[in-house]
């Protein structure tokens, strides 16, 4: 068995990593400074200006299809990248993406929606959780009914991603009660928020956060239909189906800054006239977290490879998103156990990513979910045990 990357995915890698060390983790300490006086982080402004400048170094739309002017690469090179990503806390990301379910958008609908958002002239967000259907997608309440060539649009989505910015949202809504969402009683629509749909954020424990978006009597054209009646549900779980390799990549990424920071921190650290990193109660941190980390490396690589090779991928992503999701947040919390004081401190970065990284473990599928996934898997027959 070969683990090692070829040339073309070492390459890509490498250029990705000194793009992040010469253009990104610089404004980690700028960054740094706005959070402690409160002040609003990074401006959308500043990653554009990232974006542009890393569109001419050839990165743009990793994941969109050539014909659309994207890189269109593997799913284990986009992993490699996420992992690269995720060692700065600058909250960049490449441009020229789109929501993987704007690709079954129409003609009309692909210019007015799907192009500008490639190009970062619009933004968009992703819109199906509510306060009631959490893990439970299948659960939601809000409604959409036909009013001639209209449908109007009532009920509430919360913690959507991008829901404060963007400027439309897909939103998917009840449209035939008796069939349930898993019979095709759920309709994905195109709604713009000048169509009169107003978003609250969220504030939460990390920085940024999520919004909440109202639909009070909003009329969306029949044109404005995703796919078609009653496929919401499916496109719902193609979207979410689609991060679950993505999140622990990212979690790698983080984890390596972090242990990297540690060690640093451990062999210059002194107390009692030596360095802490003598001692067995810090050499064991490291190791259980370089142990967790290379665990997690290949558990994550084996689900984006399942992906490339056209599998199911969703027992690998589950596996991977749960053991990614925990590892990350048992070795930040390890780091920060080694840096004591200074760790929870807003100097450095340890407590930020404490902060962050637990939402890992309840976004785009909750541990539970996960564990729930790969067990109805094991217990039903679908995935038999080893090789």
């Amino acid at each position: 068995m070969d683990f090692g990357l070829d040339d073309e995915q070492r390459a890509i890698r490498d250029t990705v990593r000194d793009f992040v060390r010469r253009e990104v983790v610089p404004m980690e300490a700028e960054l740094l400074r706005r959070e402690r006086r409160h002040e609003p982080g990074t401006t959308r402004a500043e990653l554009r200006d990232l974006q542009r400048k890393a569109k001419e170094f050839g990165f743009w739309g990793l994941s969109t299809p050539q014909e659309y002017g994207g890189m269109d690469l593997p799913a284990v090179t986009q992993s490699l990248i996420w992992t690269e990503l995720g060692r700065t806390f600058v909250p960049f990301r490449f441009g020229g993406e789109a929501d993987n379910i704007l690709y079954h958008a129409t003609a009309e609908q692909q210019r007015e929606y799907l192009l500008p958002t490639i190009a970062g002239e619009r933004v968009s967000c992703f819109a199906i959780t509510e306060p009631g259907a959490g893990s439970d997608a299948a659960n939601i309440r809000l409604s959409a009914r036909r009013e001639g060539d209209d449908w109007v649009l009532n009920g509430e989505k919360t913690f959507i991603t991008n829901g404060d910015d963007a400027d439309f949202a897909i939103v998917v809504a009840v449209t035939d009660p008796e069939k349930g969402a898993r019979g095709g009683g759920t309709t994905a629509f195109l709604v713009d928020r000048a169509m009169g749909w107003r978003s609250e954020f969220i504030q939460t424990m990390g920085e940024g956060g999520p919004a909440s978006l109202v639909f009070a009597d909003v009329r969306v054209p029949h044109r404005n239909i995703l796919g078609g009646i009653g496929q919401g549900f499916e496109l719902g779980m193609q979207w979410i189906g689609k991060g679950r390799y993505i999140i622990p990549s990212h979690a790698l990424g983080i984890a390596e800054r972090a242990l990297s920071m540690a060690i640093g921190y451990a062999n210059t650290r002194e107390t009692f006239g030596r360095p802490i990193g003598t001692n067995q109660a810090i050499q064991w941190m490291i190791a259980d977290s370089e142990t967790e980390l290379e665990a997690a490396r290949w558990l994550v690589l084996r689900a984006a490879w399942t992906v490339d090779q056209g599998l199911d991928p969703r027992h690998a992503s589950s596996m991977a998103k749960l053991y990614g999701a925990g590892m990350v947040n048992r070795v930040v919390d390890r780091v920060m156990q080694i840096h004591g004081g200074m760790g929870y401190t807003r100097e450095l970065p340890i407590e930020r990513w404490y902060r962050q990284v637990r939402l890992y473990r309840i976004f785009e599928g909750t541990d539970e979910m996960q564990r729930l996934i790969i067990s109805r898997d094991l217990l039903r027959g679908y995935t038999k045990l080893g090789l």
